[in-house]
């Protein structure tokens, strides 16, 4: 999905129109990617900014290992134990974003899109969908596991 341009050139739009990207969403997206954002700031609000951004211009198939391939270059970076990324977290969160951003109308900003879904802001919500057992195993760290209590829904490209 390219990325095109609405009323102001810092400004994107996925093309349903639906959801936008702010300046300060691209400053952010630039800032992680070249490892400048302080990791200190790096939280989940963080994570679920970042997979919006990715969301936008991208089929949840591309915006995988683009999500990935960030977090570790910013965890290597940044001298951050390589076990802090844990793959199934990372695609569940990719996965309940784009859920999220299904069901919701518009959103002029990452954080816009936030303030209109705060169910997401709770970190133990993957708990309604894995175990503990399951969503904190060394396989799920390594590699995506299917939710084993109720799936995360899922919308065609």
């Amino acid at each position: 999905m390219p990325m095109r341009y609405y009323t102001h050139p810092a400004i994107y739009m996925d093309k349903t129109m639906r959801h936008l990207l702010s300046k300060e969403d691209s400053i952010f997206k630039t800032q992680f990617e070249t490892c400048e954002f302080p990791v200190s700031d790096f939280e989940h609000q963080s994570h679920l900014r970042l997979a919006y951004i990715y969301l936008i211009d991208n089929t949840i198939e591309t915006a995988i290992p683009m999500m990935r391939e960030s977090l570790n270059r910013f965890i290597q970076h940044n001298g951050v134990s390589a076990s802090k990324y844990h793959e199934t977290l990372t695609q569940a969160w990719l996965l309940a974003v784009h859920h999220f951003m299904q069901k919701t109308e518009r959103a002029e900003s990452s954080l816009s899109f936030i303030d209109q879904n705060p169910e997401m802001l709770d970190t133990d919500i993957m708990l309604t969908h894995y175990t503990p057992d399951v969503l904190f195993s060394e396989e799920a760290r390594q590699t995506f596991i299917q939710p084993d209590i109720e799936t995360i829904p899922q919308y065609g490209a």
